[in-house]
């Protein structure tokens, strides 16, 4: 494709439509034996996108392939029986419910980081993090494999470097210099290899305690200091816009 950026100034290719085979990875994918996990939560009333999360990953997500999905939830019992591909297993994880949807948001690196060190290396190779109020209509497959993936924001791919919605208060961890920033990256889609995240979620969860302890909130919370780790940590590889789209655009 010649209508989009297609190669970051660090030479990780950003992934679009139409810039690879499928089938060729598959292949390639198949003959690994590989396990990916997803890690996905539903807390309060975001139990309600369970159903239609879990159906269409469960279609469209690395299909034919293993998936681990990890549902972390505070209300267990909402879960209807869901009919899973032969591939796929769902673990339902209990979780504590917070009172502001701001805590819970950012416990989810904490959260993600302990089960990494206590369950989830054991168990599979790749791990990524969705957004339950999430639908997939078409398939996302291996083509987002490597050891450090990060999503561009669909709303930030065309602002200008002043207009990104970075952190820029010094006093915050998650603060990025005026002149710095690569792209804006979503934090309702990320992932690599389980040793990356496990990297990436402590680090994460470090600047939002010591932000905590300074009685500030960054500006969009764990985004904020997702943004900030994949600026001095560069990624791999990157999902266009395409990967995580806002119908309301």
């Amino acid at each position: 494709r010649r209508d989009v950026l297609v190669l970051t100034p660090w030479l990780a290719p950003i992934v679009w439509e139409g810039t690879f085979s499928r089938d060729i990875l598959n292949a390639q994918y198949m003959q690994k034996n590989l396990v990916t996990g997803v890690v996905t939560f539903a807390v309060k009333k975001y139990w309600f996108f369970i159903e239609g999360f879990m159906s269409s990953a469960n279609k469209y997500f690395l299909a034919g392939h293993q998936v681990n999905f990890y549902l972390f939830t505070d209300n267990p019992e909402q879960i209807s029986h869901l009919q899973m591909a032969p591939e796929n297993h769902l673990f339902v994880i209990t979780v504590q419910n917070h009172s502001q949807w701001q805590d819970i948001s950012m416990s989810r690196m904490d959260i993600i980081s302990r089960y990494i060190r206590s369950q989830f290396q054991y168990e599979v190779h790749y791990l990524y993090s969705i957004d339950i109020d999430v639908q997939l209509f078409e398939h996302i497959g291996v083509e987002i494999i490597d050891t450090l993936m990060g999503t561009i924001s669909s709303w930030q791919y065309t602002a200008r470097r002043e207009s990104k919605s970075y952190e820029t208060r010094t006093e915050s961890q998650a603060a990025i210099p005026k002149e710095e920033g690569d792209f804006y990256y979503t934090a309702s889609f990320y992932g690599g290899s389980v040793a990356e995240v496990y990297k990436l979620t402590r680090a994460c969860f470090k600047g939002v305690m010591e932000d905590r302890e300074n009685d500030i909130e960054a500006r969009w919370h764990d985004e904020s200091h997702l943004n900030k780790y994949l600026l001095y940590h560069k990624p791999t590889r990157l999902l266009s816009p395409e990967y995580y789209w806002d119908e309301e655009l």
